[in-house]
């Protein structure tokens, strides 16, 4: 039965450290295998994802060694199997990165069609035709998705969406190609620019990451390095969202605020302060929230993985927001949960209407996927009396210690796990 129990109604008030990126540690972690020489990775976040990434590693006779709770030392010298079936890998999306990995130092792997959270359809097709402008046979039989080639040669690759995880995979599986890649198009967010700096540290020849176009150089073999991660931008999001719904005062610590200008931009516009120094953002909400319009759009537009979270802040402003979700085609199946809790939200296709209501009271709720439960811990801690999540599986696949880190921002919120501690987080928080 786990699930958080929370009592709403304190503002948020004080510092927070974040943690590694997850979108960019699930992909480094694939690229660690790439060399046969020892790889040490620091500020690796420790949540569900990266477990079972590490634990299919382990699977095929990659060495695994966690030297402290977010540092990992990898070897893949003795690699046994170029097949990751593993039943921890079908659960997350990030699986796919093994196939760009292992085409790239192996030249074939077979990997377990990927999993994650129900958003909508993420088609893997950008995937297939970038392996495809390599000189790869891509096939899908039995619930695998089976990539080789006798040889990789640079080609000429256009993007006909901007997506991430393709961005990824061909830059992976170019860096020992023969030749030049170039791929176009490409997704320009911080993670990219972090598995291309990283592929460099192990002596890829990767340039323009960042920028629509990437050049890729393929280079004979890579060796060992030591990466520390980029901090998370998404769960710094996610608490500086926090803030403003619970009308707190908090220092998210450990980020780049460059990574964050879009959701910074977007807390002002709806009335916070927000203010930046070298490595932290701190989030005023000392006035009533206004309306807004937000659009989501890849890199450097406003995240699609925090479109949940100003939702919910958008339900608590005055006046009518719109908020219109370009990426993926399921995204607001939490619009129910927040309903329940008093929210006014109509959805429309892609878009919802957003009529800001003065307070959200407490309900039993349930997570249905990663960021929307995180937004529905949010509005949980800005809503009168408690509240219940459950399905909070989702939410631990990308936030580390969240309940710790929120209790430390003075919220009333705890993990319980049977029916008699629900009732005695009920009698203590009164």
């Amino acid at each position: 039965m786990e699930q958080y129990a929370i009592k709403g109604g304190n503002p948020l008030v004080g510092e927070v450290e974040i943690g590694g990126a997850k979108n960019a540690a699930l992909a480094i972690l694939a690229a660690a295998v790439m060399t046969e020489e020892t790889v040490i990775i620091e500020n690796v976040p420790d949540l569900r994802d990266t477990m079972a990434m590490l634990q299919a590693m382990k699977s095929i006779g990659i060495q695994v060694e966690q030297l402290n709770r977010h540092t990992v030392k990898i070897n893949a010298r003795n690699i046994s199997d170029l097949v990751i079936e593993d039943d921890c890998i079908k659960k997350i999306r990030a699986s796919y990165y093994f196939l760009g990995a292992l085409l790239g130092k192996y030249k074939k792997a077979e990997v377990a069609l990927p999993g994650g959270c129900n958003i909508g359809l993420r088609p893997i097709d950008q995937h297939i035709k970038g392996f495809r402008a390599l000189g790869a046979d891509v096939r899908i039989e039995h619930g695998l998705i089976i990539t080789e080639a006798q040889q990789l040669k640079g080609g000429h690759i256009y993007l006909d969406v901007v997506t991430v995880g393709a961005t990824i995979n061909v830059m992976m599986a170019a860096v020992m190609a023969e030749g030049q890649t170039i791929i176009e198009n490409a997704a320009k967010e911080p993670h990219v620019v972090d598995v291309a700096n990283f592929l460099n540290s192990m002596g890829a020849s990767v340039k323009g990451a960042g920028t629509d176009v990437i050049r890729i150089k393929g280079v004979q073999k890579l060796h060992g390095t030591e990466y520390a991660i980029i901090p998370d931008q998404i769960e710094a999001g996610t608490f500086m969202f926090a803030a403003a719904v619970t009308k707190g005062d908090v220092t998210v610590k450990n980020v780049i605020p460059k990574h964050l200008e879009s959701i910074s931009a977007k807390l002002m516009e709806i009335g916070c302060e927000v203010e930046e120094s070298d490595d932290a953002v701190r989030v005023v909400a000392a006035k009533p929230l206004t309306h807004t319009h937000v659009k989501t759009l890849p890199y450097p537009g406003f995240p699609t993985d925090m479109q949940p979270q100003i939702t919910v802040a958008l339900g608590l402003s005055r006046g009518t927001s719109i908020v219109t979700e370009s990426i993926f085609e399921n995204r607001f199946k939490y619009v129910d949960e927040l309903t329940r809790m008093g929210a006014s939200i109509k959805v429309e296709g892609n878009t919802a209407i957003i009529d800001g209501v003065p307070k959200y009271t407490g309900a039993s709720l349930t997570a249905p996927d990663l960021r929307a439960g995180a937004a529905l811990v949010t509005a949980a801690l800005a809503a009168e009396g408690i509240s219940t999540i459950d399905d909070i599986k989702f939410i631990e696949r990308g936030y580390e210690d969240f309940p710790q880190k929120l209790q430390g921002l003075g919220a009333q919120i705890e993990k319980v796990n049977t029916e008699r501690e629900l009732q005695k987080f009920r009698l203590k928080v009164g």
